[in-house]
């Protein structure tokens, strides 16, 4: 492992590092907004191009980052905004496609390294598939180095030409734990008084409310359930383009399901959750997924992507798409106290053996170090 610095090549000023951020999913926000925070702590200057919007709910400058606004565009004022922000960057580091073919072209001319994550998938059909491979193309090509956080992400950058394409270690940021024994244990039963399920099992899934999360066929898996006694309660917690239709099909076939909208209480969500499930068509490092293991909640989740990567057993996997599968799996677990436990074990075990924030900050350093370091002479 290279020696790990936080100097430029220079020797003198420290390393300057301009983070930059397009739309960014809960994950990449979160991420940049943790790496920002130990990369500072090292004393590297970093700088977050990220949309308002990101700033405000992150809250970069208080990690220690200087903030620049740059909005999720492709215009040239953005571009623009990007380049100046850039122009005495030692190293670039992009979070996304959008976002790094945003950096490639505001680098253009300029021998300034880029290192690109890739944290998830875009999903596109026919023509917007084929722009979609050359602008993953023209991404891959740019980077010094692509970091995938899942190894079909990686092996998806090498197919597309990147020079350099390795693992990311991506951590989940610390979720915030109750002060007391107190506190944990009136949680749950807070949550569930709030949403109307004291006396009903809970489900519950999080994620925009979009195409490829799997939702229609989530639905489809709860009229299975309606049989039980007492009726488990399906919850889903997000936004997005398929919330009109998820709603209606909830009320025309009268579902027990309820779209409760974006929150950021999920871990009071999980806390009083029995099962939660991730029926995606994709995933890579799924927060949901890393979030219901670290909490020891029980997880049904598709078998697809980084997924069983991440897990490993600590999960009951269903293939995508599967109804009968995923129907079943839940209502399995609903029944058996005693391999929900087990579950719960295997969880907090898997979830020990994820990196730490700490040690996501030191590959990334030690990447950056790499790109930066002056050759040696001879």
């Amino acid at each position: 492992m290279s020696h790990v610095s936080s100097h430029s090549p220079h020797g003198q000023t420290p390393l300057h590092t301009v983070q930059v951020l397009g739309g960014g999913s809960a994950g990449s926000s979160a991420h940049v907004r943790s790496l920002a925070a130990g990369l500072a702590a090292r004393g590297v200057r970093v700088t977050v191009c990220a949309p308002d919007e990101a700033a405000r709910i992150y809250d970069f400058t208080a990690a220690g980052a200087r903030h620049v606004s740059v909005p999720r565009s492709a215009d040239p004022a953005a571009v623009a905004a990007l380049r100046t922000a850039c122009a005495d960057a030692d190293l670039v580091h992009a979070h996304g496609l959008h976002a790094a073919l945003r950096a490639a072209v505001a680098l253009t001319g300029r021998h300034t390294p880029l290192v690109v994550t890739w944290h998830t998938r875009a999903h596109a059909q026919g023509a917007r598939a084929r722009v979609l491979r050359l602008l993953e193309r023209r991404v891959a090509r740019a980077a010094a180095v692509v970091l995938g956080t899942s190894s079909d992400l990686v092996d998806r950058a090498r197919s597309r030409g990147a020079r350099d394409a390795r693992l990311a270690a991506v951590a989940l940021p610390a979720p915030r734990r109750p002060e007391t024994a107190e506190e944990a244990d009136s949680l749950p039963h807070k949550a569930r008084a709030e949403l109307g399920a004291v006396e009903r099992p809970l489900i519950l899934a999080v994620g925009a409310l979009e195409r490829s999360r799997g939702y229609d066929v989530l639905l489809d898996a709860t009229r299975a359930w309606r049989h039980l006694d007492p009726m488990p309660l399906l919850l889903v917690a997000g936004e997005g383009p398929e919330r009109a239709v998820l709603q209606r099909r909830i009320e025309d076939e009268r579902l027990p399901a309820r779209l409760i909208g974006r929150r950021d209480d999920v871990p009071e969500l999980l806390a009083a959750a029995d099962v939660a499930v991730l029926p995606s068509s994709w995933e890579s490092r799924s927060v949901l997924a890393q979030e219901a293991l670290h909490a020891r909640v029980p997880l049904v989740a598709t078998a697809v992507g980084g997924i069983p990567e991440l897990v490993g057993d600590a999960a009951e996997l269903v293939p995508y798409g599967d109804v009968d599968a995923l129907s079943s799996a839940v209502v399995r677990l609903l029944a058996n106290p005693v391999r929900q436990a087990e579950l719960a074990d295997r969880g907090a075990a898997q979830a020990a053996t994820w990196p730490t924030e700490d040690e996501t900050v030191t590959q990334v350093l030690s990447v950056y170090d790499e790109l930066t370091q002056p050759l040696p002479y001879g």
